[in-house]
């Protein structure tokens, strides 16, 4: 069997399961966030459960419209919050506690290696990097599974992605990610198992993993996976905060379909409007100007991505033309910024800095496109309309390549400001 077959095999106490195959399995965890427990929560209080299934083992995050943006968004975070309290939730993230959902959770242990998680948002995928099940379900499922502590899922097929070669100065996860998405189409992986490896993954730090992971539902995964390694085990241990597994694929596992990609060949890689799969290279899209550069989101919003950005931008100014917005994914992460000086750096660069939230990603605020402006990001998703007008475009990048483009106010390669 595959990783992602033993792990639901585990969850749904059966020896083996075969693609295609219907189960009911316990669930790990279960999240979701300002725009879609509001919905769970109306559907949990239908099923008439006195209590959600484990107190410790359902949270809501607040992150996307919050800090709260309106009236309508105070509405709905309140929600969470009485919900939390009457249900006694053991964890609820409130505005300076919080953070973007899919880096909070890896980064504070509540996820951890051979979980089964569900979430109600398209990118819970993300959890795969540490070799856990994870996968985004509707608003009704969450209910269901609030009450019950189970999720019915047909088993995926598995595709096996194996990577080798040496990346090239400044290529990353995102542009791996960006790279297969452009060869397999946005519907390449539909409702498969995307499992990464190859001697790149082994070397790839959990920062760009978790980004790999994240970008599965892009191809239309239903989950992104990453064996785990001796790199997994340095990110896990004295984190998570309780028991993990660590599964395997066995050498004999079946997979539909296996690609290979030779990482020196991959360059810096953009996805124009409008789907992630229409890539180019960066070093080709040098005419598109750019309006607003956002470094951040649950893509790449951790330490590592503001690290990146900020070597490249250090004493030099954000084009005048054009506005940089940097958000730090989570409250820690924002407050090493701090400590490392890289907030000092995009302040006087003329960016922005802001406190987490996931606003600009889907055109919720701190950053939203008037008709005809062109937005270069490292967020995860460039549909017609994602950050603002329909009459707008959102390119897709890595922070180096992001933070370039905000310096000459157009898409540009890191070589030609440094």
């Amino acid at each position: 069997m595959t990783i992602t077959e033993k792990i639901l095999a585990a969850h749904a106490g059966k020896d083996k399961v075969v693609p295609g195959e219907l189960i009911l399995a316990k669930v790990d965890f279960i999240l979701a966030n300002d725009i879609t427990a509001p919905i769970s929560i109306t559907e949990f209080k239908k099923t008439g459960a006195k209590g959600v299934f484990d107190k410790g083992k359902v949270t809501f995050i607040p992150d996307h419209f919050a800090p709260q943006k309106d009236i309508k968004a105070a509405e709905q975070c309140k929600m969470l919050r009485e919900f939390s309290k009457d249900y006694g939730l053991e964890l609820y993230f409130e505005v300076g506690r919080m953070g973007v959902e899919h880096a909070l959770l890896p980064e504070q242990g509540i996820v951890a290696s051979g979980d089964l998680v569900i979430g109600a948002d398209s990118h819970t995928c993300t959890y795969g990097a540490l070799g856990a099940f994870s996968t985004g379900v509707g608003s009704t499922d969450v209910a269901s599974a609030m009450a019950t502590g189970e999720c019915w899922f047909k088993v995926p097929e598995s595709m096996k992605f194996v990577y080798y070669g040496k990346l090239n100065k400044w290529v990353s996860g995102k542009d791996l990610i960006l790279h297969t998405i452009g060869d397999i189409g946005v519907d390449g992986a539909l409702y498969r198992a995307m499992e990464f490896e190859g001697e790149t993954i082994s070397s790839l730090s959990m920062s760009g993993r978790l980004t790999m992971c994240n970008m599965a539902i892009e191809a239309g995964g239903k989950n992104g996976i990453i064996v785990p390694d001796k790199i997994t085990e340095e990110y896990v241990k004295g984190r998570a905060k309780r028991k993990y597994k660590f599964y395997t694929s066995d050498t004999d596992a079946k997979y539909v379909d296996v690609r290979e990609y030779d990482c020196s060949k991959i360059p810096l890689t953009v996805s124009c409007p409008h789907l992630p799969s229409n890539t180019k290279p960066a070093a080709e899209l040098s005419h598109i100007t750019i309006d607003q550069v956002v470094v951040g989101s649950c893509t790449n919003g951790r330490i590592e991505d503001l690290r990146e950005a900020a070597e490249i931008i250090k004493g030099k100014k954000v084009n005048p033309n054009t506005r940089m917005i940097v958000i730090p994914a989570t409250q820690q992460i924002y407050l090493q910024a701090v400590k490392e000086g890289l907030a000092e750096i995009f302040v006087n660069a003329e960016a922005v800095f802001s406190t987490p939230t996931c606003g600009p990603c889907l055109g919720g605020h701190m950053g939203i496109l008037a008709k005809g402006e062109k937005a270069l990001a490292t967020t995860n998703r460039n549909f017609v309309g994602r950050m603002g007008d329909p009459g707008s475009e959102v390119y897709l990048s890595n922070p180096a390549v992001a933070a370039a483009s905000a310096v000459l106010g157009r898409i540009a390669i890191p070589e030609e400001v440094l």
